[in-house]
């Protein structure tokens, strides 16, 4: 005991640990080229991934692709209380379901591939203790014996004093016990942790350029940190400097809130040796409540968890979109420059990215999606949408397989153009836009026929009729299609042009639009829906004539609840309207048929 020095701590401490120069010559300095970046996703497995990290892992997959780098998934589960069960894998496919993929970290629970190894830090719990060791051997770090009783003691003796709270200087009472009674009391089996000896002055500022933020400067950190906690793992204050160089991280992107702890963080590579990556804190995303601005709230909303996303059946590629947009200022002009680009033809700058919160736009982020789903054929769309049934939604699947040939001419419509539709944001709301083509649905429920400006009954009725009786030719081309619409139009004192209209509207009584409305509405039920003579071609002309027919029924309810099926409809040429007790049989004209 009496011979015994900081070298004889150590290994009394930490028993058959490997030396540092094992690890740094297991993990060599990676061969990549010059301005390559390397960094990291690297969140803890205690819950849903947040769309905070999501963002965080696109910019950092972004960048390394960018510059031939290297983007890998680190897990930091060193705060094993907080683990839920299976906290890796909902990690991994988080990222998977938005083509987040990275080069290097973990494949599953316990497993990983890459060379620098293993990715989840409580696999690596021997090497976290070769540093430390490191460490108390050159006088660095010490075992701490503090109780929580002392802990508290002390915290209130502060709060008296009225002086910065903490373990550092003078309120550090194991700081400098003589390496014999330290021995003794880990003899004893003592409960201990292992403290960073800071060098650090509080009086002292450091200033530190961050890569997104610019210069920032916090006085230097003079507390003596926790770095190995009882149960022999290591904070994440330490890991995370381990980690980051043995795996040759060069920027560290994550979002600002650990900005504070950037004193922290760059004194462990000071102490250890090392050089330090470049930081990049990436401002949060804002929600706007009660005329404030707050962060998304795993709590409070649930648009902040990636998992949202999934279930509303927002496409990925619309998320990462928007994500784009909040990162980058210049991505929404590029966008309208590169319509059909791929985002990674996009170039993201770091240096570019705002210092201050976005706010989330849920309408903005719909808009995106809409666009992006436009630019799906009808095969696509049919997959991805059947895919998201298969998950959340049986009525939308079974109508979506019951006749899947009429499904892609229906979800076809008004696509592959230069202007295509943009009637469906999300897969959730799919089938709203396309269940009033399938006649088995349509004419079997409640229809409300919201007409606009044309809204008499009786011009309804003689317009609809004298399109069937004199205009309607299913065997028409659209250029004659759109003629004949244009002559209906006259005919009931309509302009056959907007603009003609527009110059003379005291002689009109409306325009073409407002006659094309009425047909619309009378043939789908709805005021806005995509191409109108597209949507006639895949009803067929049996059914564009019994939906028209049932829309202007001699009782005049624009109103109507049909209990027939259209096979009943067409093939017995009628349609049953069942109010109550009422049942009122229409023949449907011989030759309409």
């Amino acid at each position: 005991m009496k011979n015994m020095d900081y070298k004889d701590l150590a290994n009394l401490i930490f028993p058959e640990i490997k030396d540092i120069s094992y690890y740094e010559e297991k993990y060599p300095t990676r061969e990549l080229p010059e301005g390559a970046i390397v960094t990291r996703f690297a969140p803890s497995p205690t819950g849903f991934v947040h769309i905070g990290g999501l963002y965080s892992a696109l910019i950092a997959r972004k960048v390394t692709a960018q510059t031939n780098g290297v983007f890998f998934l680190r897990v930091e589960d060193t705060d094993q209380k907080r683990e839920v069960e299976n906290g890796v894998t909902g990690i991994i496919e988080a990222l998977a379901k938005f083509d987040i993929t990275p080069d290097e970290g973990m494949k599953n629970e316990e497993e990983s591939f890459g060379n620098y190894g293993p990715y989840k830090q409580s696999q690596r719990k021997e090497i976290y203790q070769a540093y430390a060791k490191y460490l108390i051997e050159n006088r660095l770090a010490y075992p701490c014996f503090c109780t929580p009783e002392e802990l508290e003691e002390m915290r209130k003796k502060q709060e008296e004093a009225k002086v910065i709270p903490g373990y550092y200087g003078v309120w550090a009472k194991y700081r400098n016990l003589p390496i014999t009674e330290a021995a003794e009391k880990i003899k004893n089996g003592e409960e201990y942790i292992i403290r960073l000896k800071s060098p650090g002055d509080a009086e002292r500022k450091v200033k530190f350029k961050d890569f997104i933020k610019g210069n920032v400067t916090f006085p230097e950190n003079n507390q003596d940190i926790v770095i190995i906690k009882s149960d022999g793992l290591p904070t994440y204050h330490f890991a995370h400097a381990v980690d980051d160089h043995l795996m040759g991280t060069t920027h560290v992107i994550r979002g600002d809130e650990w900005l504070s702890s950037l004193p922290v963080h760059v004194q462990l590579f000071q102490v250890l040796g090392f050089k330090a990556p470049k930081y990049c804190h990436i401002a949060p995303i804002l929600k706007e409540e009660n005329g404030a601005k707050r962060k998304l709230s795993k709590r409070k909303d649930p648009e902040a968890a990636v998992e949202y996303y999934a279930k509303e059946g927002i496409p990925s590629e619309a998320v990462k979109e928007y994500l784009l947009n909040i990162a980058n200022s210049n991505f929404e002009l590029w966008r309208k420059q590169n319509k059909n680009a791929s985002i990674d033809e996009f170039e993201l700058l770091l240096n570019k990215m705002s210092v201050s919160g976005a706010l989330f736009d849920m309408v903005k982020l719909l808009d995106i999606s809409k666009t992006v789903i436009s630019k799906y054929d009808a095969k696509t769309v049919y997959e991805k949408a059947l895919a998201w049934a298969n998950l959340y939604d049986n009525d939308l699947k079974e109508l979506l397989e019951k006749d899947t040939g009429y499904t892609l001419k229906v979800l076809g419509i008004e696509r592959g153009n230069e202007k295509p539709r943009k009637d469906i944001s999300k897969w959730s709301t799919i089938k709203e836009n396309i269940e009033y083509m399938y006649d088995d649905r349509y004419l079997n429920k409640e229809i409300e026929y919201e007409y606009q400006k044309i809204n008499d009954k009786e011009e309804i009725k003689n317009i609809v009729n004298t399109y069937i009786e004199r205009y309607f030719n299913i065997s028409d081309d659209k250029e004659t299609w759109f003629n004949k619409m244009k002559d209906l139009a006259q005919e009931f004192g309509y302009a056959r042009e907007v603009k003609e209209y527009k110059a003379n509207p005291e002689v009109f009584k409306g325009h073409v639009g407002d006659i094309s409305t009425v047909i619309r509405i009378s043939l789908t039920g709805k005021a806005n829906t995509p191409d109108m003579y597209e949507i006639m071609q895949v009803l067929g002309r049996d059914s564009v004539i019994t939906r028209l027919k049932l829309a202007v029924n001699d009782e005049g309810v624009l109103r109507i609840t049909y209990a027939a099926e259209r096979s009943e409809a067409v093939n017995n040429k009628k349609a049953v309207n069942d109010e109550g007790v009422l049942r009122i049989t229409y023949e449907l004209n011989e030759e309409t048929l």
